[in-house]
């Protein structure tokens, strides 16, 4: 399921450690098309070494659930946007959790949307499928280098 073995960009980073969340939302994904490019990775220090390996593509959007094993969703975002190699890097949460402090930090913190994970499997596809469309096919990605006159 990860692009590794075809050495093309990594389009979305899935940063998710339940594994029916991880089928339903690649299944949502390829249902619409839009899962060529897309990594898994199962906790948040998976998710900083591969946004801050050298020589790592940078993906166009990362999925990100809060409730993390070994550094949660809140430290993977803080440390995204403190880098100035992955501070445009939109991330979206796409969490469980509906709590308000949640929503209020991640937002504090830089997060681009901030959805919660529907129960219903048809309204769980659509926001994937949305979210996808939005992010890796319209979103026009911020330039790699600032720009400088």
């Amino acid at each position: 399921m990860d692009s590794d073995a075809t050495h093309e960009p990594i389009e979305i980073l899935l940063v998710e450690d339940n594994p029916d969340d991880v089928q339903l939302t690649l299944h949502a994904l390829k249902r619409h098309g839009l899962a060529n490019r897309i990594r898994v990775v199962r906790d948040g220090a998976e998710a900083l070494e591969f946004l801050f390996a050298s020589g790592a593509d940078v993906p166009n959007v990362v999925m990100l659930d809060l409730k993390l094993p070994r550094v949660d969703g809140i430290e993977v975002l803080r440390a995204v946007r403190a880098d100035p190699r992955t501070r445009t890097i939109p991330v979206v949460v796409l969490t469980s959790s509906a709590e308000g402090r949640d929503i209020a930090e991640t937002y504090d913190l830089g997060a681009n949307s901030y959805i919660v994970k529907p129960v219903d499997f048809e309204q769980f596809t659509e926001a994937v499928r949305q979210l996808g469309l939005y992010w890796v096919v319209l979103n026009q990605r911020a330039p790699a280098e600032p720009l400088t006159e």
